[in-house]
């Protein structure tokens, strides 16, 4: 509510000058005054609830930073995490609510690392109950507890999820303004009558200052292996579970549509940095009075909203490999 207040405050202050002063103003001034006034109403959106919210809705200076090291021997994927890279790595801090930030119930984490072929995802996912139902590719895993991986380019990103039983569901998106300017338009798999192609414009945060996306809901990531281990049974609620776990490799050679007229390197090289989220979502709630948005994340992101690029996890990725 605070953010909001402020918000209105600026804005009024800022239409109380054009109006009060324009005798005393100049042409110049009051130009600028405008300017500042477009502009501060363009980086407004609404939340989930119709609350003004500032862009970005995060804080910056909160938006965790993580160094991914490189590994020498690639990992079996298949979902244990058990190899020594798994146990060595520096794993992220514990996920915390989406829109607050507040201390999630469960504990979650994630971990990245890389070589020349892959970047490699880990979750550990602590659930006392496993749950899930959807066993189709591309069914709307969200309705299941998940967990969520984005990747960002400068004017695409894409979005993965996965159940506990594995099943995964993909998504790539490009800002609308740089279809034609990031030359997108001129890739086969990103015509205008794709199946699956259709416009987006966020969950909980929209307008988006950039505008709306073009999602592709039948793109498939070229090369992605995935795999879940469950400590425990799957729709059982007779025991306690203690959780799972899931591994991602996504090869680099897939991530060409990402980095369209962005020139990053593939692999990466030594401090370049990618923004990336990691986030859980679940059927259920924390009881009151936690205030459990359902959604967690590495990097909270102040609304009901994965869809948020400018507020992705930090990674910038070394050279240095795992010990």
């Amino acid at each position: 509510m605070l953010m909001r207040d402020n918000m209105n405050f600026k804005l009024l202050l800022i239409a109380l000058i054009l109006f009060c002063c324009k005798d005393n103003t100049s042409n110049d001034q009051l130009g600028n005054l405008a300017d500042q006034n477009a502009e501060l109403t363009k980086k407004i959106s609404t939340n989930s609830t119709g609350d003004l919210v500032a862009y970005p809705p995060c804080n910056e200076e909160e938006i965790p930073h993580y160094t991914a090291q490189k590994i020498s021997s690639a990992p079996k994927i298949d979902g244990q995490l058990d190899e020594e890279i798994w146990q060595a790595v520096h794993k992220s801090t514990r996920f915390r609510d989406l829109i607050s930030g507040a201390e999630a119930i469960h504990d979650t984490r994630a971990a990245v690392v890389w070589d020349d072929e892959f970047l490699y995802v880990g979750y550990w996912i602590e659930e006392p109950n496993l749950q899930a139902t959807l066993t189709e590719r591309d069914a709307k895993i969200y309705k299941d507890n998940d967990v969520e991986l984005f990747i960002a380019g400068k004017d695409a990103y894409y979005e993965f999820e996965i159940n506990s039983y594995g099943t995964i569901y993909e998504v790539f998106f490009i800002w609308e303004e740089s279809y034609k300017s990031g030359g997108y338009d001129k890739m086969p798999e990103f015509s205008p009558d794709q199946k699956g192609r259709r416009r987006f414009q966020g969950v909980g945060y929209k307008p988006h200052p950039r505008g709306p996306r073009i999602g592709y809901w039948n793109w498939d990531f070229p090369g992605l292996k995935s795999a879940v281990y469950c400590d425990g049974t799957i729709n059982n609620d007779k025991d306690r579970d203690r959780g799972w776990t899931v591994e991602i490799a996504l090869p680099w050679s897939g991530m060409k549509a990402l980095t369209l007229e962005d020139n990053r390197s593939l692999p990466p090289e030594d401090q370049d940095t990618w923004r990336m989220d990691f986030s859980r979502f679940n059927q259920y709630k924390e009881a009151p009075p936690a205030n459990d948005s359902g959604g967690w994340a590495w990097s909270p992101h102040g609304v009901w909203d994965s869809h948020v690029p400018e507020c992705f996890t930090y990674i910038h990725f070394s050279s240095q490999y795992v010990d």
